[in-house]
């Protein structure tokens, strides 16, 4: 049931990822098995999974959509990291990777690849390994890498590149995201709005899907505790142990408050994958799917 007054968004299509299971890696003791995943994010109630970390879930397009079918299941978008302010030195390497995952996602009948830029932390121990600012060499590398990667995305595998920004990256408060938006050919990028990163970064939702609405290609939902994020802004915490204590929640007990954001981006007219992402490394196995189950009533409750 939909709350009163509220009208169906129809024009978003709701799914899950392996990272609200707890999983940032492919291989990992501290993550449930991807059968488990599976199973239970179709109990839960979702129709569409990403593919999360390469590696994680099945590699081989016949044995992953024999997986997916059976479930119920389908794929809306592949992962990938990137560095692509390093300039053209990485170009190989970062087109190796990208390549992998854009081939299994077209294989598996998505149409999306969410690039995530390069953390300047390390994403297991979180010690500082570059600067969190970029050079104007560096941005230019970033802006004009971006595009030339999207272009040749969309050309080679038919994937629309959306640019995730991410806390701890060079793409994260409100005035990085939208000079990077002002740098690059709408044609080409379009932007992934994690809410909760956006949030824990300073940002408004509303206010960027309102000002930048044509180019949001994709959304990820999720939220972050208010009491913790100001904990952790003033201990200067870095992202994976601020996961660890909990900055992002459950929704509706953060922020941003999701009705808004959705109405807003029902309000594009046009069709958006809203991908709930609650980022909990590591967390108990069994902890994943009663939340799973609640963040999907809620949102059903809110229309979607």
């Amino acid at each position: 049931m939909t709350r009163p007054g509220l009208y169906a968004l129809d024009r978003l299509r709701v799914g899950s990822a392996p990272d609200s299971w707890g999983v940032w890696f492919p291989d990992d003791p501290l993550q449930v098995p991807w059968e488990r995943f599976l199973d239970e994010v179709a109990e839960a109630g979702y129709a569409w999974i990403e593919l999360g970390p390469y590696g994680y879930l099945p590699t081989d397009p016949a044995r992953l959509t024999a997986e997916t079918q059976r479930r119920g299941l389908r794929v809306s978008a592949g992962t990938v990291f990137t560095a692509l302010h390093r300039g053209p030195g990485v170009w190989d390497a970062t087109w190796e990777q990208v390549a992998r995952v854009a081939e299994l996602t077209r294989a598996m009948g998505a149409g999306h690849l969410v690039v995530i830029p390069a953390f300047w932390r390390d994403d297991r121990t979180a010690a500082l390994i570059e600067s969190p600012h970029l050079t104007p060499e560096q941005f230019r590398a970033l802006t004009g890498g971006t595009e030339e990667l999207a272009r040749r995305v969309r050309e080679e595998y038919g994937l629309g590149v959306v640019v995730h920004p991410h806390a701890d990256t060079h793409i994260d408060t409100e005035a990085n995201v939208t000079r990077f938006l002002d740098a690059t050919d709408p044609a080409l990028v379009s932007l992934c709005l994690d809410t909760g990163h956006y949030a824990y970064c300073g940002g408004d939702s509303v206010r960027l899907i309102e000002t930048y609405g044509e180019r949001i290609g994709y959304l990820h939902l999720k939220q972050v505790d208010p009491d913790v994020l100001a904990e952790v802004v003033r201990a200067g915490t870095p992202f994976g142990p601020a996961v660890r204590q909990g900055v992002m929640c459950e929704p509706p007990g953060g922020v941003p408050a999701l009705e808004p954001v959705l109405t807003a981006a029902q309000g594009l007219g046009v069709e958006l994958f809203a991908i709930v992402e609650q980022d909990m490394y590591p967390c108990e196995p069994d902890r994943p799917f009663p939340i799973a189950e609640r963040t999907r009533r809620f949102l059903r409750s809110c229309g979607a």
